[in-house]
């Protein structure tokens, strides 16, 4: 795995949290952060003691502000050269966005670029009053591939999307909000405790449902030739079979929290 200051990985119980660290260019990410992303992100994904993750970017100016342009010259300066890179971020992104297990984007400051690809990986996006959010490629005459311009229809839809891309704007918290980006504005003194106390009570619930619900709405934004009908179910039906709802049906009788074990 692909290691760098650059990228802090922690884990706090049941927390897991991946800090994009290069405040001082407002977490701009370079070739090895993208590659550390996907190892960190995959180790998580293995960690049975992990059940939700975080993703965040140091400092209070940004979460992510796209691609590190001082990296340009020796990491895309080749077609080769931006071929890998690219290859690393879709592995990024892919490692956030097919993560088994529930992630939270925890959003201060700019949200540009790179940074809206990968928020928009993530199943819940939560953020400051003062968050600000574009895709600026129609400035830079860049083009954005299918996958990234699918996630972010899936959660904005087809209008918003081309709004979006078209201006080419910076939009604020309460823009993003209304488009559905973002799902929850909270004041930017209180991001971190609201988060974490949203994680925490995710990760109290049940594992077993909580898997299932993540895979089969992803089941649902395939075409439907392509959806796994059978192992949706199969997740359903494991969830009854469990020691877990027997558990969640004790704790409800006896008036306790239950504790799940995902088993």
């Amino acid at each position: 795995m692909i290691t760098t200051d650059k990228m802090i990985a922690r884990k706090d119980g049941a927390i897991g949290t991946l800090t994009f660290n290069n405040p001082a260019r407002h977490n701009a990410v370079s070739l090895e952060m993208w590659q550390a992303c996907a190892g960190i992100m995959n180790d998580f994904s293995a960690d049975p003691a992990i059940r939700v993750i975080v993703i965040t970017g140091a400092g209070e100016k940004a979460f992510v502000s796209g691609a590190d342009i001082s990296k340009f010259a020796e990491e895309r300066a080749s077609n080769n050269g931006a071929d890998t890179y690219n290859e690393a971020v879709e592995a990024g992104y892919a490692s956030v966005y097919n993560c088994p297990k529930p992630t939270i984007a925890m959003i201060r400051g700019y949200c540009v670029g790179g940074g809206m690809g990968l928020a928009s990986c993530c199943d819940i996006r939560i953020c400051t009053e003062n968050a600000r959010f574009a895709v600026p490629a129609a400035k830079l005459s860049v083009g954005y591939g299918y996958p990234g311009v699918k996630r972010l229809l899936d959660i904005v839809g087809p209008s918003f999307t081309k709004e979006i891309f078209y201006t080419a704007r910076q939009f604020d918290a309460e823009e993003a909000r209304i488009m559905g980006f973002a799902n929850r504005v909270v004041p930017n003194d209180q991001l971190e405790t609201y988060v974490m106390g949203y994680a925490t009570t995710i990760a109290g619930n049940a594992p077993l449902t909580i898997d299932s619900i993540k895979f089969i709405v992803g089941e649902i934004a395939k075409d439907e030739s392509a959806r796994d009908m059978a192992r949706c179910d199969a997740m359903v039906d494991a969830c009854f079979a469990s020691h877990d709802y027997e558990e969640g049906r004790k704790a409800f009788m006896e008036k306790r929290k239950p504790v799940f074990t995902g088993k």
